[in-house]
């Protein structure tokens, strides 16, 4: 396993060193969790990740900065704010820090098939050291699904930056994802409804929170279960069908078999990818992708970067 070393900071801060797994890429990493430029929560600015980490301790602002190459990585993290210098603090902001960039996942295997195959081989090679990112909570993870479905990615981030600003924790000039209970206690449906919902949408938004708060949908209930059942008790939460379900599994609880198959996005470039004649449906992405099942996931997330290459915000 990676190890990890504490350094010295500027006075009212703290950092300290994390070591990826190899290879690593900061940026190729970060925006596959950023997704669209306008994301406010998960910023990347100077070349340098930065984000809002909400604990019980207070909020900090924390900036990831690469110092090390792709096959030699290494990472520093500074952290902002009056309580940064807590060990509490710190042991929080390294486990999300890993957790949000994905720096314990070994990706060898992937590769290994990558190698032994000319087309995976080739979105593997153009972004070389993208780890699968993975959001700080199950809320969090939820949350992106729900508002971004059935819209154009670029509202549901707009979205998404609203609720954040208006209930989420601030620390500088960031803030923090909204945490459930905090949205509980400030936010009712027409609220919600203000900030661009449906009402059906913040229905469920309020159910989900609820559900959180309580346990009654937890993380830790739902790694336990095999995949299938997890994919069951997801969906029998209304608002939350297969597309979402599929989506936490991946960008929640890092599921890489998983590869949201009723994504019009991914379908497309899906099609570009493969050089089909057409935009493969559901159950066609499945077919497609059935040699190479257990990372299908992994491709979702090239695709991704593909797009955003494409587009001209990341160079592969």
């Amino acid at each position: 396993m990676p190890a990890d070393t504490t350094a010295a900071a500027s006075a009212g801060d703290t950092a300290f060193e994390l070591r990826p797994r190899a290879p690593f890429d900061l940026a190729l990493t970060v925006w596959t969790l950023r997704r669209q430029p306008h994301n406010a929560m998960d910023r990347w600015q100077d070349n340098a990740y930065r984000r809002v980490l909400a604990f019980d301790t207070g909020a900090v602002q924390a900036c990831v900065r690469q110092t090390g190459s792709r096959a030699r990585p290494r990472l520093r993290v500074t952290l902002h704010g009056p309580t940064a210098a807590q060990p509490q603090t710190r042991k929080q902001a390294r486990q999300c820090v890993r957790r949000v960039l994905g720096l314990s996942a070994d990706l060898r295997d992937f590769y290994a098939l990558a190698d032994a195959d000319p087309a995976l081989g080739y979105l593997a090679n153009r972004f070389m050291g993208m780890h699968p990112p993975r959001y700080l909570s199950l809320f969090e993870a939820l949350t992106n699904a729900l508002v971004c479905q059935q819209i154009s990615l670029h509202v549901g981030i707009t979205i998404l930056n609203r609720l954040c600003e208006t209930y989420g924790v601030r620390a500088g000039d960031g803030y923090g994802f909204v945490r459930p209970a905090d949205l509980l206690a400030a936010a009712d449906a027409d609220a919600l409804r203000a900030l661009g919902l449906s009402y059906a949408k913040a229905h469920t938004l309020l159910r989900l929170a609820s559900a959180c708060v309580d346990g009654d949908l937890s993380e830790a209930r739902l790694t336990r279960l095999p995949d299938a059942d997890k994919l069951r008790r997801l969906q029998q939460i209304r608002g939350i069908g297969r597309w979402s379900a599929e989506y936490v599994l991946l960008r929640g609880l890092s599921r890489w078999q998983f590869f949201p198959g009723d994504d019009v996005g991914a379908q497309k470039y899906l099609k570009q990818w493969l050089g089909l004649d057409h935009a493969p449906d559901y159950d066609q992405v499945a077919a497609a992708l059935q040699r190479w099942k257990p990372c299908a996931g992994l491709i979702y997330f090239h695709l991704l970067l593909y797009r955003l290459e494409q587009a001209g915000l990341i160079a592969g």
